[in-house]
């Protein structure tokens, strides 16, 4: 895409306030600085291989895919952008690290961070790395400092950090992110979980990191040391699968069985609106039960008649050694758009399996549903259990994270 002329240059500044316009009006943007950073930025100079449309449309532009067509490096979302600039509280003079680079999220930073302010950017792909640096010439950018490295490492050179902002799905929070945090600083990371990804805000509390926020995002998994691939074991061919994110022990040929076992089905009175979020009840489903994966299925009608789970991407699922529950929902009233919460569930221990998902989700709906969230807490892989707060722990390679939800 190649802006030639007075024309194209209008169109490009209207999209731009367009698409401001529209993080302001959805509650993305909340604050004078972040929305002062979207009217500025030229976004379609870090999408170049799109339409002005398509640059300004508030969606994802992919960038980069591997040898089988996944993407492995984007332009995020805007409203996602928005959210952890909001999330990450930047301010004037802040020195900022971002891992995973993209050039544009690293411009909105260094708009708000000011001229007194610091902006380093690492990905630790060449390719990435380049682009980003081009781009970010092109727009004007050009103090901001592009680092190709494993970010695993962080960017010691350019540290200490008043925020650290990562735009790449991690498994584990690595030690040099934190050592390398200023007093008063803040992690802002999207940190996979029994599968599950959060958008957490991490501050640190003695020796570790506790969560102030989290929101449901998803994002390109992080590559180098940190990697940690997902082990997904099909039932159904291409059409239905359980993802794991831990090595837990299963017998893969049982739950196929299971599946092709007719369905039971179990009905909870927990009721929710359209288009009401329910990312809260997924978390506390992987705190509160211990066999526990996710299930993902095709979109296609053969993949649905198969399973029709509440999310096709992942939804909880609750597992014994030949059959497995998961979380789906019906439509009650077509004309309020009400829906209830049930679980379906395969195999010979079908019905008890959903009958303890329903009351998972009775659980959540009573003491959990309208209170505070969960807290997550961070602490070094060395601390013994005696020392980690109470609740659901997750055991990775360099932490220990504890999710915990208040008055359970």
């Amino acid at each position: 895409m190649n802006i030639t002329g007075t024309a194209d240059l209008a169109e490009a500044v209207a999209l731009r306030q367009a698409l401001a316009e529209e993080l302001l009006s959805s509650g993305s943007i909340a604050s004078a600085e972040v929305e002062a950073a979207f009217r500025a930025v030229p976004r379609h100079l870090f999408a170049p291989e799109v339409s002005l449309q398509e640059a300004y449309a508030n969606d994802v532009v992919r960038t980069k895919q591997d040898s089988h067509g996944i993407t492995i490096s984007s332009v995020s979302a805007p409203w996602l952008q928005a959210m952890m600039l909001e999330q990450a509280g930047l301010g004037p003079g802040m020195r900022c690290l971002e891992i995973g680079s993209g050039g544009y999220n690293a411009a909105l930073m260094a708009e708000v961070v000011g001229p007194q302010g610091e902006v380093t950017t690492v990905d630790i792909d060449a390719d990435v790395t380049g682009r980003a640096r081009r781009c970010l010439d092109a727009a004007g950018h050009e103090p901001v400092k592009v680092v190709l490295a494993d970010a695993e490492h962080g960017v010691p050179e350019h540290a200490p950090y008043d925020r650290i902002i990562v735009t790449a799905g991690v498994w584990d929070v690595p030690p040099a992110w934190p050592a390398q945090l200023a007093d008063g600083g803040r992690i802002v990371v999207p940190l996979r979980m029994r599968g599950l990804s959060r958008c957490v805000v991490l501050v640190p509390e003695d020796d570790h990191l506790v969560s102030v926020a989290h929101e449901m995002a998803g994002f390109v998994a992080v590559q180098g040391a940190g990697a940690h691939a997902e082990r997904l074991v099909t039932l159904h061919g291409e059409d239905v699968g359980l993802r794991f994110d831990d090595s837990q022990l299963i017998d893969a040929e049982a739950l196929r069985a299971a599946l092709r076992q007719p369905r039971a089905e179990t009905w909870t009175g927990v009721t929710f609106a359209d288009m009401e979020p329910f990312d809260g009840l997924f978390l506390w489903l992987a705190t509160s039960l211990d066999q526990f994966c996710l299930l993902s299925r095709a979109r296609t009608g053969t993949a649905r008649e198969l399973a029709d789970p509440a999310s096709p991407i992942a939804t909880p699922t609750l597992l014994s050694r030949d059959s497995f529950a998961y979380v789906t929902f019906r439509e009650l009233d077509p004309a309020s758009r009400r829906f209830e919460f049930g679980a379906y569930a395969h195999g010979p221990q079908a019905g008890d399996l959903a009958a303890t998902m329903a009351g998972q989700i009775q659980q959540w709906d009573r003491h959990h549903r309208n209170g505070p969230a969960a807290r997550i807490s961070i602490h070094p892989a060395s601390v013994p259990g005696s020392q980690l707060p109470d609740g659901r722990r997750i055991r990775k390679r360099h932490t220990t994270v504890t999710i915990s939800w208040p008055g359970h």
